[in-house]
């Protein structure tokens, strides 16, 4: 899909926000970035603030400002950061904070910014921290373990409510493109949980037995967050590869990558937490002409994967399984997701696609939200995802792309994006440099999709049943597709 750009600062509603000038002002010593000048939406500008960084994946910033940054295969770091408005630079050294080479992902820090988290492929960790100093000041805390072996999506991405302080969400992807065990809620993959970290003991949580279930049947959840203004919880689904529907390979624009609505932790009630969103049998609809047997079928429909039978069909994948709020392009890898403060917009970093003929994603979008927990868009939609920063050469994707993973907001309103591929850091501002946390609408704001339909609350999300497929009627349906090597994402 080829995502429509914004059309200027007119059509994207900034509060209060100057007209874009022809030329920004220039920063000093600027940091070229490593694959070419990213394209960017008129009205924002990007900006390269410190490279040289080994994989950094999640990012997080301290109460002191220090950008706390996931060096995949390290452990974590933190950045030093100076400079108003676009011009953000690295002010001195990078400094190790923990070194552990299996952390790799997931970071969070408490409300008071003196407990800083960190997730392995197995466990969650916490440390006390000092912003000021920028350092643990104490051993580690195992606060859940028995999350999975390093094998598969190894991630396990770390997300603290601000509504419910003491809740600690974890996502935990599948081991297998397509995994068979996913099908047994009992064994705690394919899942986000929500752990109550206030009253830790001695003793870690148990993942598969332990914690709140939020949702289930979720193959790569890799971005997590929470709506500022209803608590609601939303994922970025990374959807599965090489399929095959009726004998027929569709894997080059199906299924599609999804936004899902998880229900809320405030004790705002939901008829989908706990629900069972799919995988490994039922996925979203993107290009429905590709799809064989495609009759009631639209964009973000629930299908099921393989050869239909008795059990696993399209019919029990739209009734039995929650299907996604918002489906994206196949094959983009959304990683995070971030809210601005209003709730009116969120923002998806798109890692990009490894197993398709023509690269797509490698960008950084955003999703329009009404400020009330409901993205503006029709389920059905195709163009409720807006480009504000990509590559300007997909072609030489992967290798010669950014590719964006995490995603942090710093205290001025400005959004700052990790690039694993090329150990950068990224800024995106408006054009005057000033922060982009109160950006609200989109030029495509109508949302596509069927004109008539409506964008329901997400508490009348409707599709909540948790019917577990027996492993026989799984294996009959998943027979069709290829198992192959995953990327890390």
């Amino acid at each position: 899909m080829a995502l429509k750009h914004l059309v200027g600062l007119a059509a994207v509603a900034l509060t209060g926000a100057r007209a874009q000038s022809s030329s920004a002002a220039a920063c000093p010593s600027p940091i070229a970035p490593a694959h070419g000048a990213p394209s960017v939406a008129p009205g924002f500008r990007v900006s390269v603030v410190a490279n040289n960084l080994r994989e950094p994946r999640g990012i997080q910033f301290d109460a002191a400002g220090g950008l706390l940054v996931v060096e995949q295969g390290f452990g974590i770091s933190r950045v030093p950061l100076t400079g108003d408005g676009a011009c953000v630079r690295q002010n001195g050294a990078t400094q190790t904070v923990v070194e552990n080479n299996e952390l790799n992902h997931g970071i969070a820090l408490s409300a008071d910014g003196r407990t800083l988290y960190g997730s392995t492929h197995s466990n969650i960790y916490s440390w006390p921290y000092n912003a000021q100093e920028g350092r643990v000041t104490g051993t580690s805390r195992n606060l859940v373990e028995n999350m999975g072996d390093a094998e598969g999506h190894t991630t396990r991405t770390l997300l603290l409510s601000s509504k419910v302080p003491s809740l600690l969400l974890v996502s935990r992807g599948s081991v297998g493109n397509i995994d068979p065990q996913t099908v047994d809620v009992t064994t705690g993959v394919s899942t986000i949980k929500a752990f109550n970290i206030s009253n830790v003991t001695n003793t870690a949580y148990q993942h598969p037995r332990d914690g709140l279930l939020l949702g289930w049947g979720l193959r790569n959840s890799v971005g997590v967050a929470e709506d500022p203004v209803t608590g609601a919880i939303y994922s970025v689904e990374n959807s599965v590869d090489n399929i095959q529907r009726s004998d027929r390979t569709i894997n080059q624009n199906n299924p599609g990558e999804e936004l899902n609505f998880h229900g809320y932790l405030n004790g705002t009630q939901s008829n989908v937490t706990g629900g069972n969103y799919g995988y490994p049998s039922c996925f979203a609809a993107w290009n429905v002409t590709e799809i064989p047997d495609n009759q009631g079928l639209q964009t973000g429909s629930q299908f099921a994967i393989g050869n239909q039978n008795a059990t696993v069909n399209d019919t029990y994948c739209r009734e039995g399984r929650i299907a996604p709020r918002i489906t994206f392009d196949a094959h983009m890898a959304p990683l995070d997701i971030k809210f601005n403060t209003n709730g009116t917009a969120a923002w998806v970093s798109m890692h990009g696609s490894w197993n398709r003929q023509v690269p797509i994603g490698y960008k950084l979008s955003m999703v329009e939200f009404d400020g009330n927990g409901s993205p503006r868009a029709a389920a059905n939609s195709t163009t409720a995802a807006v480009d504000i920063v990509s590559n300007s050469n997909l072609s030489a994707c992967p290798r010669g792309c950014f590719r964006p993973v995490g995603l942090a907001w710093d205290s001025r309103g400005r959004l700052f994006m990790s690039s694993d591929s090329t150990g950068e850091i990224y800024v995106i501002t408006k054009t005057d440099g000033s922060g982009i946390n109160d950006v609200s609408r989109a030029s495509n704001s109508g949302g596509g999709g069927n004109p008539t339909g409506s964008a329901p609350s997400p508490s009348a999300t409707t599709g909540s049943g948790v019917r577990v497929v027996s492993k026989g009627s799984y294996w009959a349906a998943a027979a069709a597709i290829v198992v192959g090597t995953l990327p890390f994402v």
